[in-house]
């Protein structure tokens, strides 16, 4: 689809403000990401893997210099390499994974949370594309590439199976294991492929085969695709994949590919908005976006005779709900890529109709019309702040919409090559690279 003047420069600023999140909240002395700009927010490894992906886009793009940017990142990856790995329970990490939140200041376990798989994967995903991007004869770059490469290979995949086919959640030094593993589509794809991709500790290819038995294929509103409901779980493993034209065995199964999937998902969150089922003010053609994100709750009130419950931090989705009036905007940014035709004229209606839920680093997290209208919250309810997890995609999807930059980056990473072809992948792009690629 072709771009007007007007919208490619609505989205380099977009993309440009949203970026500067990962400039004026980071740590610059560890490298460290807060999850949220809340002052007592801690550090989310998810996001700092997503800030690592984005620093090759701000130079490419003149946000910071090349040099500063692989200044800033070895800073990241030294505190990575550095920080304790053991059972204790104020460590970083464990068998090479790490803690979903850390302190920003000591990079310890923060808030008793577990060892995340997935939030490890979105962190050695970022690593990873810095190894690709950062590619000159320089001590920086090239220790870059060095550290990186290491703490990948650190990770123990079949650790983290527990013995079983699938992987887990994650693990707490007090209990153990989590009683959780990855299972139905969700953004466990990439970790996956990470985890079948590894030269050191890699998992068997029945763990992405019973992964995706447990898979649900759905019809709504006329339209069939690979069931969820959140939208940020068809986009945070496609931050890094390009899925045009490559299938495993599910999706030749069903004569689509994962990005198709993804542009269907976005259709359908459009047409629940048309429907707008629940009455929730303001929903329509170019208001919707449900997805995991801040909310104006915990609350119950009575508007227009209707009783309203709201929520928090919730992952919200289509049709089933949970749903409470809240669109995220950073949702329908991401799925740019797969759906410009209607995300483009929503992103303008959203600047043009809702101008409050625009700031210096872009569009706020999410907003709620209808919460304006309960007694006494006439101004409206808007997320006060920002979420990395939701800044970081804007910025990636964004490129990867205007040039295909980490898209193109990652189809150089062998590990990943590896961990698709182990997942069953074959097709497009995969076809180009070499069969076996150097560990």
């Amino acid at each position: 689809m072709t771009r007007t003047a007007a919208q490619r420069e609505m989205l380099d600023g977009l993309q440009r403000d949203t970026f500067q999140y990962f400039v004026d909240e980071a740590n610059p002395d560890n490298g460290l990401v807060p999850d949220n700009t809340r002052t007592t927010s801690p550090c989310s490894i998810a996001a700092v893997g997503l800030a690592l992906a984005c620093y090759p886009v701000a130079s490419e793009r003149g946000f910071m210099t090349r040099h500063d940017a692989a200044l800033r990142t070895r800073t990241t990856l030294r505190t990575f390499r550095e920080g304790e790995q053991s059972e204790g329970a104020g460590a970083m990490g464990h068998r090479g994974f790490y803690y979903h939140f850390l302190d920003m200041e000591t990079g310890r376990r923060a808030a008793n949370s577990e060892l995340s798989t997935v939030d490890s994967a979105f962190l050695f995903a970022g690593m990873l594309a810095c190894a690709l991007y950062f590619d000159a004869d320089d001590p920086v770059e090239a220790e870059i590439r060095t550290l990186a490469d290491f703490l990948y290979r650190r990770a123990d995949w079949e650790w983290a199976r527990n013995g079983g086919a699938t992987l887990t959640h994650g693990w707490r030094p007090e209990r153990g294991f989590l009683p959780y593993r990855w299972l139905g589509y969700d953004e466990a794809l990439l970790l996956y492929f990470l985890a079948l991709g590894s030269p050191t500790h890699p998992i068997g290819a029945d763990g992405y085969l019973e992964w995706e038995r447990t898979y649900k294929w759905k019809r709504i509103y006329g339209i069939e695709f690979l069931y969820s409901g959140p939208l940020f779980i068809h986009h945070y493993s496609h931050v890094w994949v390009d899925f045009r034209g490559i299938q495993d065995a599910y999706m030749r199964g069903r004569g689509i590919d994962y990005f198709e999937n993804s542009r269907r998902a976005a259709l359908i969150q459009q047409q629940y908005a048309i429907r707008n089922p629940r009455g929730f003010e303001g929903y329509g053609e170019f208001v919707w976006g449900l997805t995991a994100s801040d909310g104006p709750g915990p609350a119950k009130l009575v508007i227009d005779g209707v009783v309203r419950r709201f929520w928090d931090y919730i992952a919200r989705g289509v049709p089933w709900g949970p749903d409470d009036g809240t669109i995220s905007p950073w949702a329908v940014v991401a799925s740019l890529p797969f759906a410009p035709g209607i995300v483009l004229p929503t992103i303008e209606h959203l600047i043009a109709e809702y101008p409050e839920i625009v700031n210096e680093h872009g569009f706020r997290c999410s907003f709620n019309p209808t919460y304006r209208l309960a007694p006494g919250c006439g101004d409206g309810w808007i997320s006060e702040g920002y979420y990395a997890i939701d800044q970081g995609p804007k910025v990636l999807m964004i490129e990867n919409d205007r040039s295909g930059m980490l898209w193109e980056l990652m189809k150089r990473c062998p590990y990943l090559v590896r961990g698709l072809r182990r997942a069953g992948f074959r097709g497009g792009w995969l076809e180009a690279v070499a069969s076996n690629p150097r560990p």
